[in-house]
Order: structure tokens, then C-alpha cells, then sequence
């Protein structure tokens, strides 16, 4: 474990390096036959064997969920899955609509780095699919503004607006939109836990049905049940994989309060911050997973992250030049939202565990090759949260 803060004694300078044991995810999809129990506790199952650790070594855990209490009327999450797993340790339930994943991976690093704990269990869990899509939206718009509410606003009506504005000021295509979408399934194909493996056309998509111009079915991505979990423990020579910066930031909750409707100003910051952090460019990032929840979504991620110049990345997805095999940064091995599937709450624990094991080089067919820094960018809502995570091989 290091912990060493610069004479300015801010956050953003703080020097990071948490291990990781182990993570896993469940299948994603539509899990009818199991329970937020049942998936939590074969995740953990399987990370504690996979790290080797007793189940009485874990000092604390922290539950990324948005929707228990919305949907499942459970409040008292951190609680409800501690005596799920037998464990008598603190037990935290942690909310940022969409981003709840990553944050509690980044305050469990952070409970590390204090010196509070050596091993914590993050768990992200969301049970989506039991429930009637229109229950579903109304709950996922908690994440928005009042004003947004009242005027019936959908997430997929807001990032539409989003792409409309994109489209305006850039020339992006309903085409690249697409692309986005085809990549993304392809990376699925090549993943086992993925909720659609199968691959699509350009011409599927852009002939799938709409849902908000231009944002077709085949620009969303799902409604999911999954379950994602790791262990975090101090960086030292049991683990492979360390998180070498952790950082968080806001913006408004509306959109009609922001600047510019073509970035994600809580990326722009939490990136910057990121990769002050540790020590880094966007160049030196081998692979990323970024929140797809809308193809225009990845687009504008790609820009915010600086791993394209602005309005250029459209253009350079539609080149092929995040695919496996092909590109770098490989972006959304796992399939990303769109494709691998999108339970709110486990989103952002998920897409490290697919960066710890591709730096881990245990990713199987959907390898990159020589990946030695990641990145996960996790977004709750239309952007008013945002949480960097940047991985390093050790």
C-alpha cells in the first residue's frame, strides 16, 4: 500500500496503488431463475476462491446497486447481502445511479489507502428484468432532473438530444452511430457472460426500429440482471493488477443547465485528474471500457477521454480503430453496455473486472495483446457523475 500526498495535500495528487485479487462477473441478461442473492453470493464465491482468501479475512464490503429500493423495496442493501454471506463487518450500500458501480469501487480504495482495511469485497448487483419496462424507465429517471421528469423525458430522449447536437456541430452520421453498435456485439461474441453474443450488421441497425431520432433500439443498450464482484486489497506481491488512480466528478443533473450538450464535463475532469494521477497520457492507455449506454454515448467518452481529438471520434470508430485486433485503445473488449449488458448498479465493477483480466492477460478470444494500462470511465445518468478508475499490470 502506498499513500503519499503532494505539498498541495490535494485529492487529484494523491499517489494510488491498490491491488486487485480477483474479480468476476455472473452471466448478464435476463436471469429470471436467480435471485440478487443467489448472483451475489456465486460472485463471491468465486472471487474467494479465486484470491485464495477465507471468507473471514474480508474486513468490509461495498454494494453498488441504483434500484433496490425503487424497484425491489430494499433499503437496507450493505446489510441485506452481509447476512446473505455470513459476514458480521461494515457493510455499505453506495448510490450514483449508474456510476454506484464505480463509486464503490473507488471508496473501498480509498477505505484501503486510509489504512481502515486490508481486503474488501465490491459488489455490484442489479435485478432489472422482473419487472415491467415502463417501472423500469420511471425508476432509471430518478438519475434525472425535476424539469427533466415533468416534461416525460427518457434517458434515451436525452442522449437523443445529445446526438442531435453532435450531429449539428461535428457532421457525425447516423452510420457511425451505428458502428458504435457492430463493435460493440462483435466484442460480445467473443464473451461468454455477455447478455448478446450475437454479432450485427450496420444495415440491422440502422433499420432496427426507432426510439428517439436518432437513436434506434439497436443505439440502446438493455435492460439487464448481473452481478459483478472483486477484491481489493494493499498493492503487494499477490497481486498482479493494482488500480494506480481513482477519481470522481459532478456536473448538473439537467442537461439545460450545461455548457456544451457535446462533452460530458464530469468525464473531461474525473479523466484529467486520472491521468495526473497516475502519471500518464491518454496515448499510454492500452485498453478502456467506457459507458456505451447509447452509441453516441461512446463517441463523446472517446473525445472526453482525449483519446481522439473533438468530432474526430465518430470518424475513427467507424475505422475500425478501437476494434480488437485492429486498433488502440481496444475499447469494450467485454461488449460493453450496449451488448454485454448494462445492470445499472453492477456496470461500473464489471468493466474492472474485465480490465483486470485483460491486464491480467486471462481475457481467452477476446485477448489484447500486451494490454499493460487500462481505463474504465463509469457515467451515472446523462453525465452528472462520472468515475475514472486506471489500471496498471504490475
Amino acid at each position: 500500500m502506498e499513500l503519499i500526498l503532494s505539498e498541495h495535500s490535494e485529492s487529484k495528487d494523491l499517489i494510488m496503488k491498490v491491488g486487485i485479487l480477483a474479480g468476476a462477473t455472473s452471466n448478464f441478461g435476463e436471469l429470471w431463475h436467480i435471485s440478487p442473492r443467489q448472483m451475489v453470493r456465486e460472485v463471491t464465491d468465486e472471487v474467494l476462491k479465486e484470491a485464495r482468501l477465507p471468507k473471514s479475512k474480508i474486513d468490509a464490503v461495498f454494494v453498488g446497486n441504483m434500484l433496490s429500493s425503487s424497484l425491489g423495496n430494499q433499503d437496507h442493501l450493505g446489510a441485506f447481502f452481509a447476512e446473505e454471506l455470513g459476514l458480521s463487518v461494515p457493510s455499505t450500500k453506495v448510490e450514483a445511479a449508474c456510476a454506484s458501480g464505480g463509486l464503490s469501487v473507488h471508496l473501498a480504495a480509498l477505505s484501503i489507502l486510509s489504512g481502515q482495511y486490508r481486503h474488501v469485497l465490491v459488489i455490484g448487483v442489479e435485478k432489472m428484468t422482473d419487472y415491467k419496462p415502463e417501472l423500469v424507465n420511471r425508476a432509471l429517471m430518478g438519475a434525472g432532473s425535476d424539469g427533466e421528469r415533468e416534461a416525460g423525458a427518457t434517458f434515451s430522449a436525452l442522449y437523443a438530444l445529445i446526438a442531435r447536437v453532435h450531429m449539428a456541430k461535428y457532421g457525425t452520421k447516423e452510420i457511425e452511430l451505428a458502428q458504435v453498435a457492430v463493435k460493440n456485439h462483435y466484442h460480445a461474441s467473443l464473451n461468454s457472460h455477455a447478455q448478446f453474443k450475437k454479432q450485427i450488421t450496420l444495415k440491422q441497425v440502422l433499420k432496427s426500429p426507432p426510439v428517439s431520432s436518432p437513436l434506434k433500439i439497436l443505439d440502446c443498450s438493455p435492460i439487464t440482471d448481473g452481478a459483478a464482484a472483486l477484491i481489493l486489497s494493499p498493492s503487494d506481491n499477490k497481486s498482479q493488477v493494482s488500480i494506480i488512480a481513482s477519481q470522481v466528478a459532478t456536473d448538473t443533473l439537467g442537461l439545460s443547465q450545461r455548457e456544451d450538450l457535446t462533452s460530458l464535463k464530469a468525464s473531461i475532469i474525473a479523466a484529467t485528474n486520472a491521468y495526473r494521477q497516475a502519471g500518464i497520457t491518454p496515448l499510454d492507455i492500452d485498453v478502456a471500457e467506457v459507458h456505451d449506454c447509447f452509441t453516441i454515448a461512446e463517441i463523446i467518452a472517446m473525445e472526453d477521454l482525449g483519446f481522439f481529438p473533438k468530432g474526430e471520434a465518430a470518424k475513427n470508430i467507424f475505422a475500425k480503430k478501437t476494434w480488437i485486433g485492429i486498433g488502440h485503445p481496444v475499447v469494450n473488449t467485454s461488449g460493453g453496455l450496449k451488448a454485454a449488458g448494462h445492470p445499472v448498479g453492477a456496470t461500473g465493477v464489471k468493466q474492472i473486472v474485465e480490465i483486470f483480466h485483460q491486464l491480467n492477460g486471462t481475457s481467452g478470444n477476446k485477448q489484447v495483446e500486451n494490454a499493460r494500462l487500462g481505463l474504465t470511465h463509469n457515467v451515472g445518468g446523462s453525465g452528472a457523475t462520472c468515475v475514472i478508475h486506471i489500471l496498471k499490470k504490475n
